[in-house]
């Protein structure tokens, strides 16, 4: 059975999934606009260097998932070492997306240049902002098992963060593969 804030963040993650269809939408039908004939396209993406840091965004729903286990079965210094983990696994993943931008832009592929860039960077930078949230939370989470504070009501809290990542984990498998590897389809 589901605790409240369980309930809640389910709530919660249903009405984002509203705010990212309707950006993947966007997306797809702004992907080669006639209105951007002579703006960039997918074909600037690097789509292996952002393999590399989805790989690590993936494996932190591995290492937060070992991290609820571990909490469950009381073992502490498990817990910490895979929340700790997933927090690393998911900075990795932010830094890998802000050298992305950094190189797009070198590239002059800006949201205010064309169609591509805007759309390409409202995605990519909203599910950035929820990764971001995301890894506050679990620091905040990752504090509060190296206090050793879990009791019953933070425990439905860790199972809360815990859902929150793997829907941010999950909607990037979304746009990996709408963004990305269709880029490479042509």
């Amino acid at each position: 059975m589901r605790g409240r804030s369980e309930v809640a963040m389910l709530l919660f993650l249903a009405s984002e999934s509203v705010f990212f269809v309707m950006l993947i939408l966007a997306y797809v039908y702004f992907r080669h606009s006639p209105a951007n004939p002579a703006g960039a396209g997918p074909g600037v993406l690097d789509v292996p260097h952002t393999a590399a840091f989805t790989a690590c965004l993936l494996a932190s729903s591995l290492t937060v998932w070992l991290a609820g286990r571990s909490l469950k079965r009381d073992r502490q210094w498990a817990t910490q070492l895979w929340l700790a983990a997933t927090v690393v696994l998911g900075a990795i993943f932010l830094v890998g997306q802000g050298t992305e931008y950094l190189g797009l832009i070198d590239k002059h592929v800006t949201i205010d240049r064309d169609v591509f860039g805007t759309a390409f960077f409202t995605l990519t930078g909203f599910h950035s902002f929820h990764v971001f949230a995301g890894l506050v939370a679990l620091v905040v989470v990752l504090g509060l098992a190296i206090a050793g504070d879990f009791s019953p009501d933070r425990r439905s809290a860790v199972s809360a963060v815990s859902l929150y990542w793997h829907f941010v984990d999950a909607v990037w498998v979304v746009i990996f593969s709408v963004v990305y590897l269709w880029s490479l389809a042509g």
